[in-house]
């Protein structure tokens, strides 16, 4: 199965409204799409490169995209470790735009076998229920947003932190003077606080419903994430802490954290993604799939693989929430905040074509 053509484009998607978290400001997603022809089939990925967190910017994903085609073009589209191995040898790192090409391999393969992607990775269709997250702004405001999430029938509420002590802990106050004791709060501090901070918002607010909370010190802090889960109740869950399997496993071995979430902009993909989660069931810690500011298409790609490893407990799908426009024609379907996948072979998902003719792009043959 001949890899004969690859197109690069730049998938610019506007967002509702810029959306701030402890790391900085997005104002759009600036995204990467990745198609890949082979033997009248096309398979398709796509990267969300946040800078401040994986070291990629979407300029920096398309010129290694264009290396990296070149490397995969005439190669055979089924040989997964093979190709992704190519990528690795050439350029180490560049986790996003390799996680574009991983999807669009395991898209093409899995339409090869005729099986929905969910399928193809040996799993099953399951129940997949998103959380919605609520951006730093004023009390008030995030107050107000959460009792919008409530009404809307959420079943979780994650809320980014990571500014200041005291504003931190009048941040979940006032969400839960708003929706009460019963709905869950998963906290998110993007490596906001240093060790005593962590210490003081977690043990003041542990008693008020936290699910867990996620990333609170620096992604190098291995030992610090392993003190704070014996200075609190709040489970621990590592985020940028976590971007291969060698990190899982030293997360494992330190017992720092009780859960894992796993992007697959972060891993490189499916195929570390897989790894990393092997590792996770095998210690006994449970894992989250996560997102960037991605568009549906890898949302898609990301509940087939939610869908087909039981490990993964925890679901945090919400990117397209914050989308002004969704190009993306089949895949994953929201009802409410439950995602729903189709059987057809592969992710089932593409992006408009006419969409497409309005991006920057590149092709090789």
């Amino acid at each position: 199965m001949k890899i004969n053509q690859i197109d690069v484009f730049k998938y610019n998607i506007p967002l509702k409204a810029p959306i701030a978290i402890s790391l900085g400001t997005i104002e759009n997603a600036r995204n990467l799409l990745i198609r890949i022809h082979a033997d009248g089939l096309t398979g398709w990925g796509e990267g969300s490169p946040f800078w401040m967190i994986v070291g990629e910017t979407q300029e920096t994903g398309f010129a290694a995209a264009q290396d990296f085609a070149k490397l995969l073009i005439g190669h055979n589209a089924l040989d997964l470790e093979g190709n992704l191995n190519r990528l690795d040898a050439y350029l180490p790192n560049h986790p996003t735009i390799k996680s574009a090409f991983d999807m669009a391999l395991y898209d093409l393969a899995a339409q090869a076998a005729g099986m929905p992607l969910y399928a193809f990775l040996g799993g099953k269709q399951r129940a997949l229920i998103t959380d919605e997250t609520i951006y730093i702004n004023t009390p008030e405001r995030m107050a107000a947003d959460a009792v919008r999430i409530q009404a809307q029938g959420g079943v979780a509420i994650k809320v980014k932190l990571g500014t200041n002590l005291r504003d931190d802990i009048r941040r979940v106050e006032a969400i839960r003077e708003a929706v009460g004791d019963t709905i869950p709060i998963r906290t998110d501090a993007n490596q906001g606080w240093n060790y005593p901070t962590a210490v003081n918002v977690l043990q003041t607010i542990q008693g008020w419903n936290i699910e867990y909370c996620e990333q609170p010190v620096k992604q190098g802090a291995i030992a610090d994430l392993k003190r704070l889960r014996e200075k609190t109740t709040v489970p621990i869950m590592a985020d940028e802490s976590l971007f291969s399997h060698r990190d899982a496993l030293r997360l494992a071995q330190e017992e720092a954290v009780d859960y894992f979430n796993i992007k697959l902009s972060k891993s490189g993909g499916i195929f570390n993604a897989l790894k990393i989660n092997a590792i996770a069931e095998a210690a006994g810690i449970p894992c989250m799939i996560g997102c960037m500011s991605e568009s549906r298409l890898a949302i898609t790609a990301k509940a087939h693989f939610a869908s087909a490893r039981q490990n993964v407990t925890f679901f945090d799908l919400d990117a397209p929430f914050e989308h002004a426009t969704d190009p993306v024609i089949g895949g994953a379907v929201y009802t409410g905040y439950h995602i729903g996948l189709s059987d057809q072979p592969g992710l089932g998902a593409e992006v408009d074509s006419h969409y497409l003719k309005s991006l920057e792009n590149w092709t090789i043959t």
